[in-house]
């Protein structure tokens, strides 16, 4: 047997063998979510991307209300680089709310950073255990995905509820919402972000700032990652820009409807 196949043949079998019948064959039905990219404060559209019509039944978001100048910033946690302490230090010195998506690996090596999330009245949402795509799982490893990581976010941090959830890379389907969403969470997508994921190409936080501000339009999802050093460096500035331009950070909580949690500082008026 060649090597190169040899690889290949045993990267299957090691996935059969992790998943079992929580696999199933490739949907041709899958869609990546991508970039939407806003120029001059224009609206985002997904009117020609395919999925419109799955995302709009199963009531996913990509946008909030885009008559208010209000900004959703969320952050996809799947490992640690040294930067979200940083970060949490920015969100609170300038008052604004986040939603950090995180995997079982950075639960299970971040608990006291995720400890502090909660304690100063950030979101954790659900981004997978095993961060896999989501579209080749059954409907029990969708589940099983999402259950393991609600759980252990409990026992961490004490958050009882997690309505949120961010399929892996943006890869999903129908079977994807619409299990999710009976399993009482509405999926988050996004209407900004950048490549800013790769730490061995970062380009500096002039780049980050630019790349966000220039994006920015009334009812945004943002999406960042926590990994890079250019969103770290420049989220301060970022958030400085959006607000000398009339926008406010709101809670992903405020865009459902859930006050509930909501930090004080929020709390609608």
């Amino acid at each position: 047997m060649k090597p190169k196949l040899a690889v290949i043949l045993g990267l299957a079998i090691a996935v059969t063998l992790t998943f079992g019948s929580n696999l199933v064959q490739a949907d041709p039905g899958a869609f990546h979510f991508g970039f939407k990219k806003s120029v001059n404060g224009n609206l985002p559209s997904i009117d020609e991307e395919g999925f419109k019509p799955i995302i709009t039944k199963h009531g996913a978001l990509f946008l909030g209300e885009t008559t208010r100048k209000d900004l959703f910033l969320t952050f996809d946690n799947g490992y640690e680089n040294g930067l979200t302490s940083g970060i949490l230090d920015v969100l609170n010195e300038k008052k604004v709310p986040a939603t950090f998506f995180v995997t079982g690996h950075y639960i299970k090596e971040e608990p006291e950073l995720m400890k502090r999330m909660v304690t100063e009245g950030h979101i954790i949402g659900n981004h997978s255990w095993s961060h896999p795509d989501m579209t080749q799982l059954s409907i029990d490893g969708i589940k099983t995905e999402l259950d393991k990581v609600k759980e252990q976010v409990r026992l961490v941090t004490g958050q009882e509820e997690m309505n949120y959830l961010r399929p892996p890379r943006g890869i999903f389907n129908e079977r994807v919402l619409a299990v999710s969403k009976q399993s009482g969470y509405t999926n988050v997508f996004w209407s900004i972000a950048y490549k800013d994921w790769d730490v061995n190409a970062q380009k500096g936080a002039q780049y980050a700032f630019q790349q966000v501000t220039k994006q920015l339009h009334p009812g945004a999802i943002l999406l960042l990652h926590s990994v890079s050093k250019d969103n770290a460096e420049a989220l301060g500035s970022i958030i400085d820009e959006a607000r000398k331009q009339g926008y406010e950070f709101r809670s992903l909580n405020e865009l459902t409807g859930d006050n509930e949690q909501l930090p004080l500082y929020i709390l609608p008026r």
